[in-house]
């Protein structure tokens, strides 16, 4: 299952880490809302995969369900004025930014109330007032312009940082290898988040690349990189605590490769065991049981810090709100016929 060089080792193994998390050290309070976070994330997700399947949403939505750990454990250390570029699958990247559920359920559903006013989808949105600055369905297209955004803070002379979230299909793109070079070179402030659930659409990497790490492509750049479970918030969240704190400092760029792994499929709701080359319903099974928010919970409750009635009373209230946001969504309006013009070309002034 894994390429020829196994430098992700256990990492990359289903079967392994799937122990409860590590949590001494991590405040209480802090544990809550990386759990509810999450949670929320995966029941956004699974909603919406539900309306794909049922043919209420028209276009395709691409879901990250089970790679949540990424998103909320990243999100923690940054702030409104940080500029975080996503990519096709970004659901998780907005919401664990504090993203509206109800403007992102509108923008699928091509509402004017979307968050890209209803003319994006799944696959294009923009949430700039909580400091996510894009996405888009180009592999690697928003890479170049964190590290634009990066650069722009240096210069600057403020802390804020980019964050570029792709996939270990991304880094096979030209433009990432450039992207890399350019920002260690200038010493962009950017953190590149590498998103490694093995899989790019529907094919292995041990078909892709000679090895299964792709960190290896910022030690060729001299870029500090981390690799980690990123099946494990604890250990996201401590990676991007001294990733981030590293960039801004202005020590220059850094690397962050997260080995997770998508429940589904490529694309909708399918799990496309049948598609493509090495994923198997047993892989499923093990990865699932890797689960980043079971072993978070399980390790709450042994600490006293959770229970199965906080569960039940954290999902019906996420029930209410996913529900409200959904009724909302739906009955708003679509935009005007006048938008397919008018929010494709600038207009000077005065004139019609």
């Amino acid at each position: 299952m894994i390429g020829p060089l196994h430098m992700l080792g256990d990492l990359a193994d289903p079967s392994k880490h799937q122990e409860d998390l590590e949590i001494e050290g991590v405040a209480p309070d802090t544990l809550v809302s990386w759990l509810r976070s999450m949670l929320s994330i995966r029941m956004v997700e699974q909603h919406l995969a539900a309306m794909r399947r049922e043919g209420v949403i028209g276009g395709p939505v691409h879901l990250g369900i089970g790679q949540e750990a990424v998103a909320v454990g990243v999100s923690e250390f940054l702030s409104p004025s940080d500029m975080v570029f996503g990519a096709h699958r970004s659901h998780a990247h907005l919401l664990a930014l504090g993203g509206s559920i109800h403007g992102l359920f509108a923008e699928v559903l091509g509402r004017d109330t979307g968050l890209s006013r209803g003319m994006g989808g799944s696959m294009h949105l923009w949430d700039q007032p909580n400091g996510f600055y894009g996405s888009v369905p180009i592999v690697a297209g928003t890479v170049p312009l964190a590290v634009g955004a990066g650069l722009a803070s240096k210069l600057r002379g403020d802390p804020n940082i980019s964050v570029s979230y792709l996939g270990d299909g991304a880094v096979e793109e030209g433009g990432v290898q450039e992207s890399l070079n350019l920002a260690r070179v200038l010493g962009a402030r950017v953190l590149f988040v590498v998103e490694n659930n093995l899989f790019s659409s529907h094919m292995h990497i041990s078909l892709r690349q000679p090895s299964d790490s792709t960190a290896r492509f910022a030690a060729a750049h001299d870029i500090t990189s981390e690799v980690v479970d990123g099946n494990d918030v604890v250990a996201v969240a401590g990676a991007a605590e001294r990733l981030v704190g590293r960039i801004r400092r202005g020590e220059g760029p850094a690397f962050l490769e997260a080995v997770t792994y998508r429940w589904l499929g490529h694309v909708d709701w399918r799990e496309d065991i049948d598609v493509g080359v090495a994923r198997s319903a047993v892989d499923v099974a093990l990865w699932k049981a890797r689960d980043p928010l079971a072993r978070l919970e399980r390790a709450m409750v042994t600490a006293g810090l959770w229970s199965g009635e906080m569960r039940r009373k954290a999902a019906s209230e996420l029930e209410t709100e996913i529900a409200s946001a959904w009724g909302r969504a739906a009955a708003d309006p679509w935009p005007p016929s006048s938008a397919l013009l008018d929010r494709v070309y600038a207009r000077r002034a005065g004139s019609r």
